[in-house]
C-alpha cells in the first residue's frame, strides 16, 4: 500500500491511497469542516465518502509530466512509465497550480 497527502495552497486537503483493489481519495476531515473548502478538482467534489477507482483518477493522472521531462523522471528515478503512483509520488510535490502531492514515506 502506498499512500499521499492531497495538499491544496499547502493546506491538507486529503489522502490519496493505492492497494490491491486500486486507488483511493478521502477528503481530510479537519479540511471539509475548514471554512469554506474547495474541492481539489471538479471531478472529485467534496464528501466525506471516499472516492475508489481501479485506475488512478484522471485528475492526479493529469499532473504526471508528459514528454521529455517524463523520460527524465523515468530515467532519474528508475520509475516505469505505467507506475503512475510511483511518477506521481515522485514528480508532483511542487506541480504548476494549487494541489501537490506528498508522500508519506518521504515525511517519516
Amino acid at each position: 500500500m502506498r499512500n499521499a497527502e492531497v495538499r491544496i495552497h499547502d493546506k491538507l486537503a486529503g489522502w490519496l491511497s493505492q492497494d490491491e483493489h486500486g486507488y483511493h481519495f478521502t477528503y481530510d476531515e479537519v479540511y471539509l469542516k475548514s471554512d469554506q473548502p474547495k474541492p481539489i478538482s471538479l471531478t472529485l467534489p467534496i464528501q466525506k465518502e471516499a472516492y475508489n477507482s481501479k485506475v488512478l483518477f484522471p485528475f492526479f493522472d493529469g499532473l504526471i509530466p508528459e514528454g521529455w521531462l517524463l523520460n527524465i523522471a523515468e530515467k532519474n528515478w528508475k520509475i516505469n512509465q505505467r507506475d503512475r503512483m510511483g511518477l506521481l509520488l515522485a514528480c508532483c510535490k511542487d506541480c504548476i497550480g494549487a494541489v501537490s502531492i506528498h508522500s508519506l514515506e518521504d515525511e517519516l
